[in-house]
């Protein structure tokens, strides 16, 4: 009879530059909405976490904002939520678009791993897109970048080599008990992943420069009394009025699209009924204070 393996469970922290996949992967190895996505930079704010168990490990996943030069001063406090994220798990996932060789940032991110006694593993994202010998043209210019435990082409949509890549994770986590119940998907708190829902369906929506100068925050979130429902009172912050009058819309257009489009997902989230009220207010040049970052992307 086979020994039994011992249980691991740990922390893997997903790291590299934006648009590089990351929230996508993370969904996909969750097998469920947990981090938003868009096309448009710099869409994670956050550390999210998806907590995957199974009977053998629970592997805690922590997404991070993309890699990027810093032209603000928010665009600063989230390449340091980075680096702080890279000191605390056990494995850091490193992700690189495999549609591209690796960039500048790709290569300045590889240079900070270099440094940690962290294990690595470099998983090269779209390989869907690839053939074989674009594959291994991107693996051969992925190896020198550092001393990886593994290299894993992978397709965070398709799911393609995911179970390969979970394995080479599983060999490199601690032996340990659970660190969550089985039934959690996220600590994060449900308002916050609400409020990133609403946020997502803004930047699909918008172009520009408002994406990056929107940040929103649910006020008040509760049961109502003798109903499967929800009320939901969200805040939706921009820095100039012009902001405002694009997110509202004409007679409010576009606040009701952002409204239906979250909505869905919100339902999905909840398992019921939500009434989503939003309002947009205007919080002057708020990325480039450092409590009102703190207030408007932390709380």
């Amino acid at each position: 009879m086979t020994p039994a393996l011992p249980h691991r469970a740990g922390f893997v922290g997903i790291v590299g530059r934006t648009n590089a996949g990351k929230s996508t992967l993370l969904n996909k190895l969750a097998n469920a909405k947990i981090a938003i996505t868009s096309k448009k930079p710099q869409t994670t704010r956050n550390t999210i976490r998806a907590i995957v168990t199974v009977e053998e490990a629970q592997i805690i996943f922590v997404d991070t904002p993309g890699f990027h030069k810093s032209q603000s001063l928010l665009g600063q406090h989230l390449n340091k939520m980075i680096v702080a994220t890279l000191s605390d798990v056990d494995v850091v996932l490193f992700l690189l678009d495999g549609k591209r060789p690796p960039g500048n940032e790709d290569k300045f991110m590889a240079e900070h791993l270099k440094v940690i006694d962290t294990p690595v593993i470099a998983a090269l994202n779209k390989a869907d897109l690839l053939g074989e010998a674009e594959t291994e043209e991107r693996l051969e210019e992925i190896r020198p970048l550092g001393e990886f435990s593994a290299i894993v082409p992978v397709s965070a949509k398709t799911g393609q080599n995911v179970d390969i890549l979970f394995g080479a994770l599983f060999g490199l986590l601690p032996e340990s008990p659970q660190l969550y119940p089985p039934e959690m998907l996220t600590d994060q708190p449900e308002e916050h992943i609400v409020a990133e829902f609403i946020r997502e369906k803004i930047l699909d929506l918008t172009r520009e420069e408002v994406p990056h100068s929107v940040a929103v925050v649910v006020e008040e979130m509760s049961e109502r009394k003798g109903k499967d429902l929800i009320d939901i009172e969200a805040a939706i912050y921009v820095e100039r009025d012009s902001q405002k009058g694009i997110i509202i819309g004409k007679g409010g257009s576009m606040l009701k699209e952002v409204g239906t489009r979250a909505r869905r997902d919100i339902e999905a989230l909840l398992g019921t009924k939500v009434n989503l009220m939003l309002w947009v207010g205007v919080e002057k040049d708020w990325r480039s204070r450092e409590s009102a970052i703190r207030r408007l992307t932390e709380e």
